[in-house]
């Protein structure tokens, strides 16, 4: 299972660095569906894509990444390819709905 911890100080560097579709996770720890929502992103994604870097950004620690990203409600998946943002999906997905997203 390899999840990366996203900040302002790394976001750039292991977003943009990346050869691989970036899945991000903007979550929060007192969120019940992000709560929901993280064993399907960091359990299944993660050790059954490894050609997918998953990311997690905790939305309370790192507020300057949400508003950048205008992430207004959590949980939100963003996809990123070649540095850049493709896709969006806010609020609690199924595992299905998440491979989709990263198709």
């Amino acid at each position: 299972m390899s999840v990366t911890e996203l900040n302002n100080t790394n976001f750039d560097t292991e977003i943009k660095g990346e050869s691989r579709p970036v899945l991000v996770d903007f979550w929060a720890s007192w969120c019940g569906p992000c709560r929901a929502l993280s064993p399907v992103v960091i359990e299944n994604v993660s050790d059954e894509r490894p050609d997918i870097k998953v990311g997690k950004v905790n939305v309370d620690e790192q507020p300057e990444l949400a508003r950048r990203f205008r992430v207004m409600s959590i949980p939100t998946l963003l996809v990123f390819k070649n540095g850049e943002k493709v896709k969006t999906s806010v609020g609690l997905i199924d595992e299905s709905e998440v491979l989709a997203l990263l198709k």
